[in-house]
């Protein structure tokens, strides 16, 4: 267990090396961070290109983002595979298939993705500590509840076939590669028949469970958002520490967004780590506790004023992590 962070392609191409500088010198060494350009396009040699790239900042790639992302069904790259649309889905499959083969032969140990129809729905902004301006959901406050995406109408049954065909195909590659896959959770849980989808079924702690279960192997599992599952709870606080448990001793935590919140279930505000409802020092102790061993990252920080707040607010936020492993007499940076 060892703190670390994320990086879109697209992210990397605006911020460039003098980011990555910067993550090496606020003692960050493992990353999780993309090649420019389609996951589709990567081939053996830009991805080599890029690990050597990310070795000479002083950094070290454990992971990388398949091309299935949170956009939602209108600009994921893959969208076949999330609307079970043939013969495009078979097609899609293959590629990630063979991306998961490559990054197996280069050493990279694990890829993230999503499974996502709606996207990461939010209402207006507010405001929190200082000021800063906080990503917000309100369930009462959704205006726009019944228009449908590209996908239409979605029941659950077709959402647990969709991604049960999925794992059925990339699992067995992925345990041949040794490439962890790690799913992340819906953000956030929505009323039942938002925009169409019946049932966001991996927006809630049972469903993620079931999810776990189907293709069963070390190689399957989750980008752990405790932020987003913080948001399916009606007490973030008391129940967190129970999922942590479930998941992190079955072995099914790959990564963790390690997010806090104010609320709950279909009403939150997200914040800084030390500023939310959640223990956010007893949840690390909790990780530790079941044996996760993997990059423990912050994700979604609150926007902040000043030249430079993404960099800002990412900056305070690894301090926090790497203080609370220092408090425990951990080393956070996987030696």
């Amino acid at each position: 267990m060892y703190i670390g962070t994320q990086l879109s392609g697209d992210k990397l191409e605006q911020v460039g090396d003098r980011y990555l500088r910067q993550l090496a010198q606020l003692g960050i060494v493992h990353v999780c961070i993309d090649p420019v350009g389609s996951p589709y396009d990567w081939t053996r040699d830009i991805l080599a290109r890029h690990i050597d790239r990310i070795d000479a900042a002083g950094l070290v790639l454990d992971m990388v983002q398949l091309p299935l992302s949170s956009a939602g069904i209108d600009k994921v790259r893959s969208p076949a595979i999330v609307l079970g649309q043939e013969p495009d889905r078979e097609r899609e499959l293959d590629g990630i298939c063979r991306l998961i083969e490559l990054l197996g032969s280069l050493g990279i140990k694990a890829a993230k993705y999503n499974f996502n129809i709606l996207g990461i729905p939010r209402t207006p902004s507010e405001r929190g500590r200082g000021g800063a301006v906080l990503s917000t959901y309100r369930a009462d406050q959704v205006t726009d509840a019944d228009k449908l995406t590209r996908a239409g109408q979605v029941s659950t049954e077709q959402m647990w076939e969709r991604i049960t065909h999925f794992l059925e195909c990339v699992v067995p590659v992925a345990e041949a590669s040794k490439v962890r896959l790690a799913c992340h959770p819906h953000d956030p849980l929505t009323p039942p028949g938002y925009k169409g989808v019946e049932e966001r079924v991996l927006g809630s702690v049972e469903g993620l469970k079931k999810f776990v279960s189907i293709a069963e192997s070390p190689y399957h599992g989750l980008n752990f958002c405790q932020g987003t599952i913080a948001e399916s709870l009606e007490s973030p606080r008391e129940e967190i520490g129970d999922i942590i448990r479930w998941f992190g001793t079955r072995k099914k935590i790959f990564n963790v967004h390690f997010r806090n919140i104010k609320g709950g279930r279909y009403s939150f505000t997200e914040e800084f780590p030390d500023a939310g409802d959640m223990d956010m020092p007893a949840a690390l102790r909790l990780y530790k506790e079941a044996g996760v061993d993997c990059m423990i990252m912050p994700d979604h920080v609150p926007d902040i004023d000043g030249e430079a707040p993404f960099e800002t607010a990412f900056a305070f936020t690894f301090g926090y992590i790497i203080a609370l492993f220092q408090a425990n007499g951990w080393d956070p940076y996987g030696r």
